[in-house]
Order: C-alpha cells, then structure tokens, then sequence
C-alpha cells in the first residue's frame, strides 16, 4: 500500500482486484489494509474528510440486486451526481451560489437512496460535529435505510476505522468523540425540532403524507446556513413535488433510467431477438414508436431498449413506465388522464426541441424604435424599427420574417389566472410557429408596442387580441393606426349584423372550437410549434373537476391562449406569397446595438 499515494489509486486498485476475483474475503483483506493506511498518514485521512464520496469506495460495502455483498462503486448515475454536488460545494465556498439544495428526479431502483445515506454516513465518521437527517416516506422504509443502507455498511467496516460510538440503535448513529450523528425518521411535522442539521435528505418527498410543506415547517430553523438538501423521489403526477421543481429555487438533477448500467436485457433466444428488432422496425402503437426513439434519438444499445420493452410489457396500467422509468421529467410528472392534448406527442416534441436549441438557441431580445414625436409618443416611425438582441428580452424567434409571406399575430392579455402578456407569430402559408412575445408587466402599452413592431416585422402581420379582459392594447392599436387588425362580427338582437369591431373575442361558443383545433394541430402537426414554454402549458391545461378544458390551479395558458387566438384568425389573412412586401420596409436583422434609450421607445426590463 505504500505506494498508492492517493485516495484514488487505492480505490482504482480495489476496483481491479474486485474485477479480476470477484472474492469477497479478498476484499476484506484489502479493506483490512486500507483501514490501516489511513491510520498511518494523516494526509490520507485529511483527503477523505474533505471528500467522503473517498470512503465509501476504499471500504463500503453494499447487498447488490442478486442479494450478494459487493464493495461498493459508485455507478454512472451516482457519479453524475456527486460531480454536481461537489461543484455546487466548491461554488458556495467561494460565494458564486447561495444555497447547496437539490431535487433528484429519478427512475426507480437507481440506488440515490443508498448513495446519499452512504455519503452521509462517510460524513458522520470522518467530520466533528456533524448532523446528518434523513426523512423517509414511510416507516418501514425508515426501517430499510437505516438496517440495509447504513447500519450494514457500517456494521461491515474494519473495527479500527470505527470512530467510538455512544449508540447505533433507534434508527439513530451516533458517535460520542466525534460528537456526530445520522438520524433517519419518518417524514412529519415535528421532526427536526430542536436540532441542528447540517446535511438533509428527503427520501421519495413526492410521496410524504404530510406534503413537503407540512415537514419543511416542522424543519423550520433547524437547517444550518450551509446545509445540504437533498429532495430524492420518483414522480407522482402534479404535486407539490412538481411545484418544488417548477419553483426555480432548487437545483434540478434528472436522471434517465439509462444511466443505470444494469437496466439492460438479453434475448431468450435468436428467434425472439429477430421478432423483437422487426417490432421496433416496422410495428404501428406507442411501445414501438418509444422503441424507435430509444433506439435512433437517445442512442441506447438493443439489450437496453429491450429491457424497457420487457418492463412496459410486465406493467398491467402501460401508463406506469413513464412515471416509474421516464425518459424525461416532463414525461414522470405527467397527470395521467386529465391532460386534455396528447402528452406523448408533447413531451416527444419539447425533448426534440430543447435538445436543438441546446445547440443552436433561438433569437431573443425586443424592437428598438423611435416616436415621431417622442413627448406626446404619437406614433411610431416604422423606418425606425429594428432588432437588438438581449439575453431575457421578452421576444423569442424561431424562424425570421420571409419576403412576401403573410403572417398573423395572436395576443392575449393579462387577465384571472394570467401573470404576463402573450403574442404568438404564425406563418400563414406553412403554419409554422415563427415567434413569441411573452412578458410580465403592469402596464400593457410596452406589450402593445412590441406587439405593434412584431406586426410590422412580419411583413404587417394581421394582428388579433383577445378583448376579454383588456382592450387597452386594441386601442392602442388604433391610436398608432396599425393598418390591420382582425374584425370580428357584432349581432344585434334579432341576430342581424350589427357592427364590425377590432380584436378576438372568447365565449362559450369560440372558447370550445379554438381548442379543438388545438387539440387536432398537436395530434397531427406537431412539428409546427417551436416554443417550449408554449408546449408546456398545454401539459397543464386539463379538465377541471367540472369537466370544463382550463389551466391546472397556479399554472399558466398564457402563450397557450395566444396560439390558440393566432390559429383561429388565420381566415382574415391571405395564405398566397406576394411578390412583394406591401406596405412594409424589410427590418435590419438581427441588429446588435447597445442597451441605450436614446430617442427611441426602446424598453429596458
């Protein structure tokens, strides 16, 4: 052992004879003599205080899934963690984050539950004055954590490592020199009182009786400034789970089932692997479509899409696979059968677009411009609109204005349940998605205004919003005489026209046909959207309990609505490219420009 110098030439070296032997006695010799070098070199000792990640692969061990003792390697998904964790520690220390607090969304069986006990209980050895909790959803499972996941690992180190202990029953390690202790406690709102913690792990929250705002009450000022939080759980459906993750105020770690190596399948014999590779090649229903994807866009190896075939075929609620083992998080959280769209559909094209984005993101900023007189903001100068790129900017856009193509803009306002101002651009010769403006603001004439410059980009795009709630921006509209808003037909009384009046409205008898025209675009279409955010509010638009198609409670249809409005005004507007733009200057695009305001209606934000 002398001349393994690190911490992690000693593990290498486990990891080698364990790969060469497979004996477990032999590696409770070698663990014997890594016990004893760390006693003898002080330097060891100080690396694995300060990483204790070290600790459990020199000399952990673990009951593996075939119910045998192996020493205990941390596998990919684990890896990827710890790497988060320990950037996230270092960025803390140096002050470039403010908390150490992580959600781990996961498939089932991915061995977090083990990883974060194993983690603490490193600490807890190695570290004075450490507070270790962990708050399992339910008592048995408190009981399994504390035997399987802790006690028995600790059970099997080499005595001389062992710190002095005070007791390690009661579901409770405790070590009396050190003054450290690890805990493991059913979730409720009591626990935690009188403590002070300095690592906190919740096990499966998503599934806590008292919810997680129930215990983090009960938490209350308990947790140390630096503390580690550590939510870990498999998904279910639309809770406060879900809220946490959507919150922005945790750091989300997703990890897919296909990050666990041993989540893959042999054939049983030659004749099931053909019948099974012709199935995924030419075989019609949603298991063979998520076969191919598996298969062409994530790149997974035949035996791993065929253990997810075997999985999906061994549940009696097929639905079941995508919370158990999702492929992604929007697919775990799904609400099974209240989502008035497809969600497969859905949560194929968000993970399609955000994996093109990540290479290539789309535009985002706003339109600079200039009022013929700046005082009395008469009217814009529309020679004066141009595009200026900023990183948060309000607008997003997909695919720029095309030469003589006619465009449509829905708008929809702020009104109940709405927080921000939405407009959605759509070409109206391909139908594609080409733009969106999604703003949160008090006032409406800013949203007005780029709205008023979107129109005019767009080759003077017919421009409709919706009137419910707010007809501010329709009159703002018309001040600044943009030349084409979509008119919707007034009856009287008798049911005779009446007068024709700007922006859309939405009833009880257009509310019903705009969305299904949704609904038949996203089954069959898909490929015409582009925004995510767009997408996923149509993951949140339900039946309520009343049956009636409406935003899920706290969230928002915003862009949603807008599309929607878009889509249904197309019919004012030609669908012919014209040779030439009437009426419109082509835009500089896109413009680089500073963040200035000068002689312009420019906002920042």
């Amino acid at each position: 052992m002398s001349d393994l110098i690190t911490c992690q030439g000693i593990i290498n070296r486990r990891r080698e004879l364990w790969e060469a032997h497979h004996n477990i006695e032999q590696d409770m010799e070698y663990r014997e003599s890594v016990a004893q070098y760390l006693l003898d070199h002080p330097e060891a000792r100080a690396e694995v205080r300060e990483n204790p990640e070290y600790l459990i692969e020199l000399l952990f061990v673990i009951v593996d899934k075939d119910k045998q003792t192996v020493p205990y390697f941390l596998n990919d998904a684990q890896q990827l963690f710890l790497e988060k964790l320990n950037t996230a520690i270092v960025d803390f220390k140096a002050g470039r984050r403010l908390h150490l607090k992580f959600l781990v969304l996961k498939g089932r069986q991915q061995g977090f539950t083990s990883f974060i006990t194993a983690y603490q209980l490193a600490c807890t050895i190695t570290r004075k004055n450490f507070e270790g909790f962990t708050a399992a959803d339910e008592d048995s499972n408190a009981t399994v954590i504390f035997e399987n996941k802790a006690k028995y690992p600790y059970g099997a180190l080499p005595e001389s490592i062992k710190p002095t202990e005070k007791f390690n029953n009661r579901k409770q390690l405790l070590f009396d020199k050190l003054h450290s202790s690890w805990e493991v406690k059913t979730a409720s709102r009591n626990m935690g009182r009188s403590r002070t913690i300095n690592f906190f792990h919740g096990s499966e929250v998503a599934f806590w009786r008292d919810g997680i705002s129930g215990v983090q009450a009960g938490l209350g000022e308990a947790l140390t400034k630096d503390a580690i939080q550590i939510y870990e759980s498999t998904a279910n459906g639309y809770n406060e789970y879900k809220d946490l993750w959507d919150s922005g105020s945790w750091e989300n770690c997703f990890f897919a089932w296909w990050l666990t190596p041993e989540y893959r399948m042999r054939y049983e014999s030659p004749e099931r692997e053909e019948w099974f590779v012709l199935q995924v090649d030419e075989a019609a229903g949603w298991i063979w479509e998520r076969c191919r994807w598996l298969r062409d866009v994530i790149k997974l190896d035949w035996q791993q899409v065929y253990w997810y075939y075997v999985k999906y075929a061994g549940y009696i609620d097929k639905e079941l696979i995508k919370q158990e083992y999702p492929c992604s998080p929007l697919e775990a959280f799904l609400a099974s059968g209240r989502c008035i769209f497809d969600q497969e559909i859905l949560v194929m094209r968000i993970e399609y677009l955000k994996r093109i984005y990540a290479q290539q993101p789309p535009k985002r900023g706003c339109f600079r411009f200039k009022w013929r007189d700046p005082e009395s903001q008469d009217r814009i100068i529309d020679d004066s609109i141009e595009w200026v790129d900023q990183k948060d900017g309000p607008i997003v856009l997909y695919e720029d204005v095309r030469p003589g193509y006619p465009y449509v803009i829905g708008g929809d306002t702020k009104g109940e349940g709405k927080d921000k101002y939405a407009g959605t651009v759509i070409n109206n010769v391909t139908g594609k998605r080409c733009a969106s403006l999604h703003w949160s603001l008090s006032n409406s004439k800013p949203f007005t205004w780029q709205m008023y410059c979107l129109g005019r980009h767009f080759n003077t795009a017919l421009i409709g919003v919706e009137m419910n709630f707010n007809t501010a921006p329709i009159e703002e509209l018309q001040r600044l005489k943009y030349p084409k808003q979509y008119i919707r037909q007034q009856y009287d009384s008798m049911g005779k026209p009446a007068q024709r009046k700007f922006g859309w409205k939405t009833d009880g008898n257009t509310r019903p046909l705009i969305i299904d025209k949704e609904i038949d675009l996203i089954e069959n279409n898909i490929e015409l959207f582009s925004d995510v955010t767009m997408l996923e509010e149509c993951l949140t638009f339900i039946y309520d309990e009343n049956g009636r198609p409406d935003a899920e409670s706290g969230k928002n249809d915003d862009l949603l609505i807008s599309d929607m409005i878009a889509n249904e005004i197309r019919s004012q507007q030609s669908f012919i490219v014209s040779e030439q733009v009437v009426g419109a200057k082509p835009l500089p695009f896109p413009f680089q420009g500073n963040d200035d305001n000068e002689g312009g209606g420019y906002l920042e934000w």
